[in-house]
């Protein structure tokens, strides 16, 4: 009976440090080759990258996306879309993120995202509202992407015809 007790607390300490050690190592970092020195915590990363797909973000800042369903390639996401979303207010355009996010500090972005207050279609409020470890999240995510693309056209005001670039929609994969 003794040795019983003695092998069930045996194999328990034995699970529990395989878990513990699992935590631990599951958290890697990786770095962002264009900037030595930069790592990431994989776990914030992922959590910014569900973020992105819950808030759709990539329905407006990536090129294609909607006109794929979805079915773009990551390293195409948030790289800004030349499709001018057109109202009474003038014609926006889906700002390339990951040339933003390049030049700002994750401090910068979170303070950026607080006050933003963006025409249409953008929804600036659910931004403005989300917690500073969300914000910070999808910076990481969107750091890890890396810098990409070029910047989207500049807001065009009410009255004026946007002027149109050559379409340049990336075709989804087969």
């Amino acid at each position: 009976m003794k040795s019983n007790l003695t092998n069930i607390i045996l194999i328990s300490f034995i699970f529990l440090g395989l878990f513990f050690w699992n935590e631990a190592q599951s958290d890697t970092t990786k770095p962002l080759n264009v900037k030595p020195g930069f790592y990431f915590k994989m776990k914030i990363v992922e959590k910014g990258r569900s973020l992105v797909k819950t808030f759709e973000c990539n329905d407006c800042h990536t090129a294609g996306y909607l006109q794929s369903k979805g079915n773009m390639p990551e390293d195409q996401w948030l790289t800004g879309e030349s499709l001018g979303w057109r109202g009474p207010l003038g014609t926006t355009y889906g700002v390339n993120l990951r040339l933003l996010i390049d030049s700002l500090t994750e401090a910068e972005w979170v303070e950026k995202s607080k006050v933003l207050a963006s025409r249409p279609p953008m929804p600036h409020v659910i931004l403005n509202a989300m917690s500073n470890e969300d914000l910070q999240a999808i910076y990481q995510f969107i750091r890890y992407l890396g810098p990409s693309g070029k910047p989207a056209p500049a807001y065009v005001p009410p009255g004026q015809e946007p002027i149109r670039p050559p379409a340049t929609i990336p075709k989804p994969p087969k």
